[in-house]
């Protein structure tokens, strides 16, 4: 399963906002599948096993993803289920708050330049 059109564009936006690219991707799929592993994280997002460990440590952090652990079939490790932890409208009113952010101290960094420079 890979991405469509409009995934792949919606994925293209996030990183030209600043969203690595693992972590855009991973975003993209989830908020069109309430539940996945990693292993179907890897498939759906053509990502691999590191980058979508990085990516989900990465939105962990940020707590935009929850997971849960269910017993494995076999003997092996609890297979970990992960899902978006808020709506991605809240993700993307925190990205654009961060990005407000990031301009309004850009611009006063240039009004201090331009006090030094007059």
């Amino acid at each position: 399963m890979y991405f469509t059109q409009d995934e792949e564009e919606l994925a293209d936006l996030l990183i030209k906002i600043g969203l690595k690219r693992n972590v855009a991707r991973v975003l993209v799929y989830l908020s069109h599948n309430s539940e996945a592993t990693s292993r179907d994280i890897e498939r759906g997002t053509d990502l691999r096993q590191p980058e979508v460990s990085l990516a989900m440590a990465a939105m962990i952090e940020q707590d935009w993803v929850e997971n849960r652990e269910i017993k494995a079939e076999n003997k092996g490790r609890p297979v970990k289920i992960y899902r978006l932890s808020r709506p991605v409208g809240e993700i993307t009113d925190t990205l654009e708050k961060a990005k407000r952010e990031e301009a309004n101290l850009q611009l006063s960094i240039i009004q201090q330049i331009r006090n030094y420079i007059q």
